[in-house]
């Protein structure tokens, strides 16, 4: 990114929920630890040309232990002789928290980057603050914006929630992927304009691409409602409209910001116990018998360990050409509070089995011994109670407000949908939290019946999902407002739960975004305890969407691409 163009400020977004419990787990070892310790090495090789270029540089590497990150930046840019100033920001740690909690952070704004940009910071760095603040802060730095320039801030924040995956905004993860040369994407950037709308684009001559398809996969990764609550500003994604203003350029406009809410999320890991597990090859014939049988040999072994997991993945093929294409993979997971009950001792009896058990018997690894798992809640607390500080590089420690409790919301005109896009709402729609302010506008329904071809639904719409914990959303989008009207009127919460029979009797919440033409669902416990403690085979969800756009539905035959071939029997493949 310092070598490929010209740049103000260059971000990095370090810490995901899985990474804060890591971090918790080495600062047990030692105080001094507690942040990501591979920024340092990256800021070995390039500290010297940023500060050439003048390049700011602002990122959460601080994780635990933002005072310990800038201690060592600085004794790192004494030793290469380069002149630097560098400011960090803190006090999202909330430690002690509660009763067996690990690690305990509130997701602070940018405010306090913010903060140590104006007082001259070369290297700001920070603790747990939203993913988002890391462009925003530098963005009201640069523009001198108000705490409350909310439509200007919510631009912002959309801006930095398109950068902070990195190249998943450039065409990785990306569900049309064929169509793109994607083997070495380029990372992408912001053009933020002082109205807070941006255009995003990447370096000349990197790879991948910038497209209004790749913005918006990422705009719905890991979000819930059409409001994306943040500690500077509430953004309306309902609002939000991306246009293709040239190759490799999406621009940003429409974005409407709302007051803050009065209280800030807090993340908090524990260690949940012990997990282990062992994965049993079954190759050939009579694959569900194998699996019996061996369920049944290892009953009273687990009978006293708190949870056991069973999966089976018909990985196999009939008359398989390989061993590999004729085999199945039964998966055993356990969990309990002592790392005795799910030890090596259980690995080794499943393994003992070898010679008295189902023909052809193997496991994927050798017998190992429990690991530790963590869990993964959130909580909020009054934003009043936060002490959030910029340390600015001269030492003084700079008290950052909370922004104050907004007032009872304000009437407003309708947000406008696409521009062709009719306005009833759907029956499996949430009624809107602020009836005086639509969250969204959406197409009719279906109009009479006819001709179908059954396909997967990923030849006509994209996806992408995440995890929020111990939730999981997918984000849905189609390209055309006849294909919007469609998926609007087809894929209701009930729809999609018979597509994806995991999420069955979990609450299921659907949002649509009009100007995305994308649906969003909030698939709520699908994850279990969150990441860190492998509840399922997908723990972040990062396949969900994909698994929904492998699964078939009716599609009227006018909405697929020509070149689309049918089989004998009326289906695509």
């Amino acid at each position: 990114m310092l070598t490929g163009g010209p740049l103000d400020v260059l971000t990095g977004d370090y810490l995901a929920e899985l990474t804060m419990l890591i971090l918790g787990r080495d600062r047990l070892k030692s105080p001094e630890l507690g942040y990501a310790k591979t920024f340092l090495r990256q800021l070995e090789r390039s500290l010297a040309l940023a500060r050439e270029r003048g390049v700011r540089i602002v990122a959460n590497a601080g994780g635990l232990n933002p005072a310990g990150l800038a201690d060592a930046i600085r004794a790192l840019a004494a030793a290469a002789g380069i002149p630097v100033s560098v400011a960090h920001v803190e006090g999202d740690d909330l430690m002690p928290f509660a009763e067996g909690a690990l690690t305990a952070n509130a997701y602070l704004g940018g405010a306090g980057i913010t903060a140590c940009l104006r007082a001259g910071a070369d290297v700001v760095v920070t603790g747990r603050v939203t993913d988002a603040a890391l462009v925003s802060g530098p963005a009201a730095w640069w523009f001198d914006w108000a705490p409350d320039d909310h439509d200007r801030l919510a631009g912002a924040v959309v801006a930095g929630h398109v950068l902070e995956c990195g190249t998943q905004s450039t065409g990785g993860n990306y569900s049309f992927f064929t169509a793109h040369d994607v083997r070495r994407p380029g990372f992408p950037l912001a053009e933020i304009a002082e109205d807070g709308s941006s255009v995003i684009t990447k370096h000349p001559g990197t790879g991948g691409v910038v497209s209004v398809g790749t913005v918006t996969a990422q705009l719905l990764y890991e979000t819930q409602g059409p409001r994306y609550l943040g500690p500077d500003v509430t953004a309306r994604l309902d609002t939000v409209r991306l246009a293709q203003v040239g190759a490799d350029r999406v621009s940003i406009t429409g974005a409407v910001g709302e007051a803050p809410p009065p209280t800030l999320k807090v993340g908090v890991t524990r260690i949940g116990g012990w997990r282990n597990e062992v994965v049993f090859v079954l190759t050939g014939l009579d694959v569900e018998e194998k699996a019996a049988l061996v369920q049944a040999q290892l009953a009273d072994a687990l009978s006293q360990v708190a949870t056991a997991d069973w999966t089976l993945a018909r990985t196999d093929h009939e008359d398989a050409r390989t061993e590999e294409t004729a085999s199945a993979l039964l998966r055993l997971v356990v969990r309990d509070p002592s790392p005795d009950r799910v030890g090596r001792a259980l690995t080794s009896e499943a393994v003992e089995l070898a010679l008295a058990s189902y023909p052809g018997f193997h496991v994927t690894s050798p017998p190992g011994p429990a690991q530790p798992y963590g869990v993964f809640t959130s909580s909020t607390v009054p934003s009043a109670t936060v002490p959030h500080v910029a340390v600015l590089p001269d030492g003084t420690r700079h008290p950052v407000p909370s922004p104050p409790v907004p007032s009872p919301p304000v009437p407003s005109p309708p947000v406008p949908s696409h521009p062709s896009a009719p306005v009833p709402s759907h029956p499996s729609d949430p009624v809107p939290p602020d009836p005086t302010r639509p969250l969204d506008q959406v197409p009719a329904g279906p109009g009479p019946a006819e001709p179908t071809v059954r396909v997967p639904l990923g030849r006509l719409a994209g996806a992408r999902s995440g995890d929020k914990g111990g939730d999981a959303n997918i984000g849905v989008w189609v390209e055309s407002d006849e294909a919007w009207e469609w998926l609007h009127a087809t894929l209701t919460v009930e729809e999609l739960q018979a597509l994806l029979p995991e999420t069955a009797g979990l609450p299921v919440t659907r949002h649509p975004l009009s100007n995305l033409r994308a649906l969003n669902f909030t698939i709520a416990g699908i994850l279990g305890a969150g990441v860190a403690s492998a509840h399922r085979f997908d723990p972040q969800a990062k396949a969900l969407g994909e698994w929904l756009r492998a699964r078939h539905v009716d599609v009227p035959a006018r909405l697929l691409p020509t070149h689309l071939p049918l089989t004998p029997e009326g289906t695509a493949p």
